[in-house]
């Protein structure tokens, strides 16, 4: 026998009603529930051994060095250029003349990278050392035509890099990470000696 069967005579069988949520309601009500937190509480002892996923140094190295071997793919193997040499290219692109040591400064690369940078780029005819015009005892750096022809080749390659690493956010996440990327900067350069000496 039916439900319908059990009904008094003269009455329309009753009808069942969906307490289910809709999905409009569904995902109103998962909005609305607080988030579980990304990062675990600071451990009471401060000495407990770090979980590295949620340690910042940590999570920029990794975070830098894989970038950078994505990159590196690019200019080591087709134009037989290292990672600090590209660095130099690039920032004297944008910002030559400069001394070896405003490039130290600019890509926070030490002295004796920088220096064995700028020896195999000058030997190779693509950078450029000359007497600074304000100070004799002083050389700058600029890229020579064939210097500047090779960093135009590459860059748009690396842009398109560069590109296919931040699809993963949108625009407006890219534009929130680094204005926190400059706040972080900012609050480590006041951590760092050596940013003050160099300033």
């Amino acid at each position: 026998m039916t439900d319908a069967d059990e009904q008094p005579d003269g009455e329309a069988p009753r009808a069942t009603v969906d307490t289910r949520p809709t999905p409009d309601e569904a995902v109103a009500a998962a909005a609305s529930d607080p988030a579980p937190p990304r990062r675990p509480a600071a451990p009471r002892d401060p000495a407990a051994p770090i979980a590295f996923e949620h340690f910042l140094p940590y999570r920029l190295s990794v975070l830098a060095n894989t970038v950078s071997r994505v990159l590196a793919t690019l200019y080591e193997r087709h134009y037989d250029l290292s990672v600090a040499e590209w660095r130099l290219l690039a920032i004297l692109a944008r910002f030559e003349p400069l001394s070896a040591n405003d490039v130290c400064r600019r890509s926070a690369m030490d002295k004796v990278r920088v220096s064995r940078a700028v020896s195999r780029a000058v030997d190779r005819g693509l950078v450029r050392r000359d007497v600074d015009a304000q100070d004799r005892r002083r050389s700058v750096l600029s890229l020579t035509p064939a210097g500047r022809a090779l960093h135009d080749r590459i860059m748009p390659q690396a842009r398109a890099r560069e590109a296919a690493i931040l699809a993963a956010l949108t625009p407006e996440e890219v534009d929130r990470m680094y204005d926190l990327l400059d706040r972080l900067q900012a609050a480590a350069d006041r951590l760092d000696p050596g940013a003050a000496a160099a300033d």
